[in-house]
C-alpha cells in the first residue's frame, strides 16, 4: 500500500471528538509506504491543557491520541514500513508510534516546548527500526524507546527542545521484553533538558537493557548531556531492578554559549 499525502490532514480540536485508539491507524499491513510531503496537524494545544498526568498519577487519561498508549499516527504490526517526507504538527500525544520493522526518514515533527507527552517517535516491541535524517522539535522526548525494542538505529537526527533521545522508561510493568541493540550515531541535540538518556522505573518488576551505543553526537545548550537514571520515580515508587549493561558513549561534543568540549 502506498499512501501519498500532499495536503494537510487536520484533527478535531477536542480529544472527545475521537472515538478510536488513535487519530490515524494503519494495522496489519505489509510493505506500507507513506510519502508526499503533506502534513498531519494534530491540533494538540487545547488537549495539552486538559492533561495533568505529569503531576497526577491517578489522572483520567485523555482519549485517543491524547493517551500515552496511542499516537497521532499508529503503525501497528507492520511487516515493512517506509515513512518519509512527512510533516507532523502539534500531536495531542505521541506523534508517531511504531510497532514493527520501519524506516522513518526525512520527517519534520514539531510541537511546542510546553507540550506534554508529545514524543516525536515512540518505538515499542519492535525490531529493525532505522530512523534517519529527520528533524524533531517537541516538548517531550524526540525519540523514546520502550520495552522489546531490538536493533534500533538512529542516524542523522536533529533533536530540539524537550527531553532529548531516551531509552525508557523501563521496568514499570510486568513481563516487559528486553531492550537490546540501540545505536545512536551522527545526531545533533540542542536546547534540551537532556541529551541521551536511559531511564528505568523502579517499580515492582525488573528487566534487561543492554548493548546500547551513542556515538558522534553534537550537543548544544543541553542541561544533562548524558543521563542514566535508574531511580526514575516521579511518584516515589522506588525500588531499582532493571539491569543495564554494555553501554558506551563515544565522541560526544558539548557546546554552549561560553565554551565547548568533547568526551
Amino acid at each position: 500500500m502506498h499512501l501519498e499525502v500532499q495536503g494537510t490532514f487536520i484533527a478535531p480540536t477536542s480529544p472527545n471528538a475521537h472515538n478510536k485508539a488513535s487519530w490515524i491507524t494503519f494495522a496489519y499491513i505489509d510493505r506500507l509506504t507513506i510519502s508526499g510531503g503533506g502534513t498531519f496537524d494534530g491540533r494538540g494545544e487545547i488537549a495539552w491543557k486538559q492533561n495533568n498526568c505529569g503531576q497526577n498519577p491517578k489522572c483520567k487519561s485523555l482519549p485517543i491520541v491524547s493517551t500515552i498508549e496511542c499516537s497521532l499516527a499508529y503503525l501497528h504490526f507492520s511487516a515493512t514500513l517506509s515513512l518519509f517526507e512527512r510533516n507532523f504538527l502539534g500531536g495531542k500525544n505521541f506523534h508517531v508510534n511504531v510497532m514493527g520493522p520501519a524506516l522513518p526518514s526525512a520527517l519534520l515533527i514539531i510541537a511546542l516546548g510546553h507540550s506534554i507527552n508529545t514524543d516525536g517517535i515512540h518505538i515499542g516491541r519492535s525490531k529493525r527500526i532505522n530512523i534517519i535524517d529527520s528533524d524533531i522539535i517537541t516538548g517531550d522526548d524526540c525519540i523514546s524507546i520502550g520495552d522489546g525494542s531490538q536493533q534500533i538505529r538512529i542516524t542523522k537526527v536533529r533533536c530540539g527542545q524537550g527531553h532529548g533521545i531516551s531509552v525508557g522508561s523501563l521496568g514499570k510493568y510486568e513481563k516487559e521484553d528486553p531492550v537490546v541493540g540501540i545505536f545512536v550515531r551522527n545526531c545533533t541535540v540542542y536546547d534540551t533538558d537532556n541529551g541521551v538518556r536511559i531511564k528505568t522505573w523502579p517499580a515492582l518488576h525488573g528487566g534487561i537493557a543492554s548493548d546500547m551505543h551513542f556515538e558522534d553526537i553534537i550537543m548544544k545548550n543541553v542541561s544533562n548531556p548524558i543521563l542514566i537514571d535508574q531511580v526514575y520515580c516521579p511518584w516515589n515508587q522506588c525500588n531499582p531492578k532493571v539491569k543495564i549493561n554494555n553501554v558506551s558513549f563515544k565522541n560526544i561534543g558539548l557546546f554552549n554559549n561560553s565554551h565547548s568540549h568533547s568526551t
